[in-house]
């Protein structure tokens, strides 16, 4: 699996994500998405380099260009409830894409164990597609491989993106493990190396899907 991790490099999208980590710009949720959106704009653009296209001639009021159009059929996957900011970002930029939806959650079997539950999916088919499969945060990773091996009742993609704003060295190695080979990518704004014992990223930034959507009963 490749990875391209994006704090390797100073640009606008590491303003966003110290936004994204501070606690006092937490407080308001209209910013909290609004930086989950640019960011995924900003991967979005970044993955549309390496999709292909094809030659159009399109006829302007003055004549004919020659612009090059997107080839791929891509299928942009979400995971509930996190994901939906994150997942606008993308879907700006890509706004051909088909869409798919999985509801992934923890169940804890106590204070520091869980198991991931899948409930609801909504797909096309992605056989033959690009699947970009997004999720804000990857704390083991088990969410993520999941909701992609629920997708594969859907179909078979060509390649798979998958995209996260913040990754643990952790959910890294287990993805790497579960997708060894380089026809998958893993774009992440950032790798922070440890998860504490309820498996939260640390330093992380809290519940991303809380600080977006009001805490859940």
């Amino acid at each position: 699996m490749k990875v391209i991790n994006f704090d390797e490099h100073k640009t606008l999208l590491s303003q966003y994500m110290s936004e994204l980590r501070d606690k006092d710009f937490q407080q308001n949720r209209l910013r909290f998405r609004t930086n989950l959106e640019r960011i995924g704009e900003i991967m979005a653009y970044e993955i549309s380099k390496t999709l292909d296209y094809c030659p159009k001639d399109i006829t302007t009021p003055l004549g004919t260009a020659h612009c090059n159009v997107l080839k791929q059929n891509v299928v942009l996957g979400t995971i509930f409830r996190a994901g939906l900011p994150f997942h606008q970002g993308f879907l700006r930029y890509i706004d051909n894409a088909e869409n798919a939806f999985v509801s992934a959650y923890r169940k804890y079997t106590d204070n520091t164990n869980f198991d991931i539950h899948i409930e609801y999916i909504a797909s096309p088919n992605i056989t033959g597609k690009t699947l970009i499969l997004v999720d804000p945060m990857l704390a083991t990773g088990s969410s993520m491989e999941l909701a992609y091996q629920a997708l594969l009742t859907k179909g078979t993609p060509d390649r798979v993106i998958l995209a996260s704003v913040i990754a643990s060295r952790q959910a890294v190695d287990y993805l790497h493990s579960k997708f060894p080979t380089n026809t998958v990518s893993l774009y992440v704004a950032a790798i922070d190396e440890e998860i504490n014992s309820h498996k939260y990223i640390i330093p992380g930034l809290g519940d991303a899907g809380d600080l977006a959507f009001g805490v859940k009963d």
